[in-house]
């Protein structure tokens, strides 16, 4: 990458980190700032990155930054969808498609999950692919950011990876298998019909799942708005839970958040997700 690019690249990422407070990002401020707006390191703790590796950025030396990097650090800075595709540009990467991990995600969506603190809270795509968990979250599913492609949607895995349906109690598959082919149907229906990114996905399911080519042929379509579900976590045993969706206004991306079923045990449990944090977790186990 040319090296006065980079330069520039540094002070717009700098120039944005100056701008917002950290209580606007989910931080508590501390007392002696020595600086106007977030720290590096700050920065740095809210896109996943080495304190070092973000200072080089800042810098305008280091390697490259990854698409996931660029779309993490757009996400930590509350970055426009024009401000996205400049600091795309400056590293000279072109700016992703609405699709995928790199994909855009609202600063206001953002706001809303930083806000959320006291309960497990995801965005993801109309797909299904994770783009950012809250820590209770992470706690409660397992870190979902370690997935590429077609895998990063969790329908897609569903129906291909029983793996991946662990998550939920063997006597709940075929519930949630009909659920998830339903909004399938309904977010492909939604979609531009140009797009290929759901037409290829449901192409390939078709193929390789004969489950989901049977429920496919029913033409049920619902999207998921709520739901009652029963998680089985590593640690906390069996948690039923309410899931709540909130959709962007292009349908595209939902904020979901989970509460606990009234009725039941899981408040008591759900609490104790921030003292468990994901060390439950083996580091290879994925949603």
């Amino acid at each position: 990458m040319p090296s006065a690019k980079y330069t520039e690249l540094g002070a717009f990422l700098r120039s944005r980190r100056e701008r917002i407070r950290p209580e606007d990002v989910g931080l508590v401020p501390g007392h002696r700032r020595r600086v106007a707006g977030l720290r590096r390191e700050e920065v740095a703790q809210l896109a996943g990155a080495s304190v070092d590796y973000y200072t080089e950025l800042e810098r305008g030396a280091g390697s490259q930054p990854s698409e996931q990097m660029l779309a993490a650090l757009a996400r930590a800075l509350r970055l426009t969808f024009d401000e996205r595709n400049h600091l795309f540009s400056l590293a000279a990467r072109s700016a992703p498609p609405r699709t995928g991990a790199a994909v855009h995600v609202h600063p206001a969506m953002m706001d809303l999950l930083t806000r959320l603190t006291s309960t497990p809270a995801l965005i993801i795509t109309d797909l299904h692919a994770t783009l950012v968990q809250n820590p209770l979250a992470v706690a409660l599913l397992g870190d979902q950011s370690g997935h590429r492609g077609k895998r990063s949607s969790f329908v897609y895995r569903w129906f291909t990876d029983p793996e991946s349906r662990r998550l939920y109690p063997a006597q709940d598959h075929a519930t949630q298998s009909r659920a998830f082919a339903a909004d399938l149907r309904a977010a492909a229906g939604r979609r531009d019909a140009k797009d290929t990114e759901a037409a290829t996905m449901i192409d390939e399911l078709l193929r390789l799942s004969p489950e989901f080519a049977a429920l496919w042929a029913e033409h049920e379509v619902a999207f998921r708005r709520d739901d009652r579900k029963r998680i089985v976590h590593p640690s906390l045993g069996l948690l039923e839970v309410n899931c709540l969706n909130l959709f962007s206004e292009d349908g595209r991306q939902r904020l979901l958040w989970f509460t606990p079923a009234l009725g039941t045990d899981s408040a008591d449990a759900l609490d104790l997700l921030a003292v468990l944090g994901t060390q439950q977790f083996d580091a290879n186990e994925k949603r």
